[in-house]
């Protein structure tokens, strides 16, 4: 048996780990830039981290202006804060958005491109020292060595992937979870879902990277089926947070398959968030695997125990009325992800046909 795993991340989880670990991050660096959004005012993230850094004795600016779906634009502004505050490591605080732009700012600023070679790869094993902390529960950028931009020139997001972009630490609270509105609660939880997923049905995916997603699929697929039928889950943050975090490494290991490369077509153009748009061909694709006997399925329905079309169930109680998109739009977006990299991945590996089928019943369901 062949194997490799490889996840240098050290992990702190649990509540006010930030304040009881936040020493750690004296090994990063002596100023820091926290790379974040607004809400982390609002959910008590920033001032744990902020009281943290004090109590270290270093300093720190905050870069607050990270959007979802950040762009590479984005990423020069974050640089040239940096450079001007003479910060010397980086905290990713927040959602997804900005612990990819944390990670992108933390290479580009070592390796700079022109903005025409971002994505080009080839990056090397160095980039500025990182800690992450997360406050939703779903992307797990935390434990991936992967940054997720919007990619203008081919109309889609991209990942930049290398070995650095590894965070040095993750802290893992999920109080930071406890005031967030529903959406934010299951829109990440269904990429947290989709990762898994896909983690397993990845022709990169192995025994290491499937027992991490099998564990995160025990521990969300329950609390999501809570979610579906509006049931409380104010006593799941952790648990939600850890599945997450679960996820994460498997696809830090696995890479994610067709169903991500598909969905960028639907954030790019229609704004859909990125957990939604992976759920809304999720059901589709368990299908297609169903109908060519993808063996791997089946490590999907024991972890969930239950079966594909149960679990389709609850994904559309989860995601109701789908988006209004056209159909041409979708044969566009159809035509488009036969080119995706993630396509050859995938176990199930889609045709271009059952491409076509997956973007037009996953909003058309007569056709």
């Amino acid at each position: 048996m062949d194997l490799h795993f490889h996840m240098p991340t050290e992990i702190f989880f649990g509540r006010d780990c930030v304040s009881a670990y936040g020493e750690r991050l004296k090994a990063l660096g002596h100023s820091a830039l926290i790379v974040t959004g607004k809400s982390s005012k609002i959910n008590g993230a920033l001032g744990d981290l902020c009281i943290a850094l004090d109590k270290n004795g270093q300093t720190y600016t905050v870069f607050d202006r990270v959007k979802p779906n950040p762009t590479i634009a984005c990423v020069r502004e974050g640089i040239a804060l940096l450079k001007s505050a003479n910060a010397d490591f980086i905290v990713g605080l927040g959602g997804g958005s900005p612990m990819d732009a944390a990670k992108a700012i933390a290479l580009l600023a070592v390796a700079d491109r022109a903005d025409e070679d971002v994505f080009s790869g080839g990056y090397g094993i160095y980039a500025l020292p990182m800690a992450h902390i997360p406050t939703t529960a779903g992307t797990g950028s935390e434990v991936t060595p992967y940054a997720i931009l919007t990619n203008d020139v081919q109309e889609t997001k991209t990942s930049i992937t290398s070995p650095a972009l590894f965070p040095k630490f993750a802290f893992l609270d999920g109080k930071y979870l406890k005031n967030a509105p529903r959406s934010t609660l299951i829109y990440p939880a269904l990429d947290a879902f989709s990762h898994a997923v896909e983690g397993i049905l990845s022709r990169k995916g192995n025994e290491i990277s499937n027992n991490f997603a099998c564990e995160s699929l025990k521990v969300l697929y329950p609390i999501l089926k809570k979610m579906s039928v509006t049931a409380p889950i104010e006593n799941d943050l952790d648990a939600l947070l850890y599945a997450s975090m679960l996820a994460g490494i498997t696809i830090a290991q696995s890479g994610t398959t067709a169903v991500h490369g598909m969905g960028y077509y639907l954030t790019y153009f229609y704004g859909i968030d990125h957990g939604r748009a992976n759920a809304l061909l999720l059901g589709e694709t368990l299908k297609l695997c169903k109908k060519k006997d993808v063996s791997l399925l089946g490590k999907i329905e024991d972890a969930c125990k239950e079966s594909a079309d149960e679990i389709c169930v609850v994904l559309d109680r989860l995601l109701g009325k789908r988006e209004d998109i056209p159909k041409d739009r979708l044969l566009d977006f159809a035509k488009h992800s036969v080119f995706n990299k993630n396509i050859k991945k995938s176990a199930y590996e889609p045709t271009p046909e059952e491409i076509k089928h997956i973007y037009l019943r996953s909003f058309c369901k007569n056709d």
